[in-house]
């Protein structure tokens, strides 16, 4: 079976006006309107860069996890790494256009997202052959993520046609308070850092991801709102066979409900299900499939100036870091067939509370991972990573209404099935302007 791929370079930004909303950084669209009136143009965006400082256990001493997420110094003892590089967002610039016709409001969206980070290829996060490359006569590349249009009113609900987040783990890292900073540092701990760090990714909560989608959001009733939508299946990370067409979409859905109790407290719960099946051909010629499902469950307090979160999600099939990333355990017919899939499961806390233009955060996140059921798993991936878990404690200070200087430490931990684990400390210093 091919061993789980590291999923540290491939995982990226999000919605730029949406996250730092749900975040309450500054957005303060530029909006432009035709002179009839009938076009609203607007821009936004930020720009994040930290100074990430990670002390990784050595080579020498620190046990193999095979999907762990936790860094490794070298075998020389070598264990500090230094990077300069953006944080779990890249930097951002989105255009947006919207007006109102026959009663339908219509809007279309693009998202740009550039990095720092020296890389070769195309995409920031996820390169072929080696990998990102950090030398000179590099540059950087243009990561484009989020092209879609919406249309509806409030008798209708919403629309939303094109590539945009996922709902599955959505909320949870969209308030997740190092999203604009760094958190688990990824590969930036590493020799060739990409654009974006692991925030809590593969830390309390699974990749929402971006995914080419058809969705319907419903009118608000009495404070729920249902989303429901099919999205382009995505193919697996780490099956090994040979890829087969899908015959069905992915179906995703999300409930929410928001509570207010005053101008400045709410409670906002939130429920959302993934679902989708895998088609391959193995080595041997035979025909497989399994499916990929998740459910999870998010509560968010919000009382002046406190806020808190609770999160907590299951799945069978999707792994525990990027959607279908060692979600099944594919052996072959001599060594208990293929896929059979793994269970996950984990969950993150988190406090922050605002002392005038401070902000002070901690959170709380694990991710876990059982084998396979039938013992063949365990016997062919003894390493397999069991748990990947993390704190970070963070001061977020606003010099300015779009100036944010944050600090940031965290300290990571991953675990094998077979209860080797390694350890790191990550402390950053970094700026996020907002616009």
């Amino acid at each position: 079976m091919k061993h789980m791929r590291v999923t540290q370079r491939i995982l990226g930004p999000l919605v730029a006006s949406g996250l730092l909303a749900a975040l309450a950084l500054p957005v303060e669209a530029a909006d432009f309107t035709t002179s009839d009136g009938n076009w609203t143009f607007s821009v936004n965006g930020e720009i994040n860069v930290d100074y990430i400082w990670s002390n990784c256990q050595s080579a020498a001493t620190a046990a193999p996890v095979v999907g762990g997420n936790t860094c490794v110094g070298s075998t020389n003892g070598n264990s500090s790494v230094s990077n300069i590089g953006n944080g779990l967002l890249p930097a951002s610039i989105s255009f947006g256009i919207k007006t109102t016709q026959n009663g339908i409001d219509i809007a279309a969206h693009f998202g740009l997202f550039p990095g720092i980070a020296t890389n070769d290829g195309g995409s920031p996060n996820l390169q072929t052959g080696n990998g990102p490359t950090n030398t000179a006569l590099g540059t950087t590349s243009l990561d484009i993520r989020q092209v879609y249009l919406t249309f509806g009113n409030k008798d209708m609900g919403t629309f939303t046609f094109g590539r945009n987040i996922g709902l599955f783990a959505a909320d949870v890292i969209l308030n997740d308070m190092t999203l604009p900073g760094v958190g688990a540092p990824g590969s930036a701990a590493g020799p060739s850092p990409s654009n974006t760090t692991l925030g809590g990714i593969g830390f309390g909560y699974i990749y929402t991801d971006w995914l080419a989608q058809i969705d319907w959001t419903s009118p608000d009733f009495a404070g729920f709102n249902v989303t429901v939508g099919a999205f382009d299946p995505l193919n697996s990370l780490s099956d090994s066979g040979a890829t087969q067409g899908k015959k069905a979409p992915g179906f995703h859905a999300k409930l929410t409900y928001t509570l207010p109790f005053t101008d400045t407290s709410k409670l906002y719960v939130s429920m959302a299900g993934i679902t989708q099946k895998q088609n391959y051909i193995d080595e041997e010629l035979t025909a497989y499939s399994y499916t990929g499902s998740g459910g999870d469950l998010f509560i968010k307090l919000d009382v002046a100036d406190l806020e808190a979160f609770l999160y907590g999600y299951y799945a069978k099939g999707l792994g525990t870091t990027a959607l279908f990333d060692g979600g099944a355990y594919n052996g072959g017919a001599a060594f208990g067939g293929d896929g059979q899939t793994r269970q996950s499961d984990g969950g993150m806390a988190q406090v922050t509370y605002k002392l005038g233009a401070v902000k002070l955060g901690v959170n709380y996140g694990i991710s876990k991972l059982d084998f396979a059921g039938g013992g063949f798993d365990e016997a062919a991936n003894p390493f397999l990573v069991s748990k990947n878990e993390k704190g970070t404690v963070g001061a977020y200070y606003s010099l300015t209404k779009n100036l944010t200087l944050l600090l940031e430490g965290t300290r990571a931990k991953s675990t094998s099935q077979a209860g080797g684990s390694n350890s790191a400390t990550t402390v950053n210093i970094g700026a996020y302007v907002g616009f």
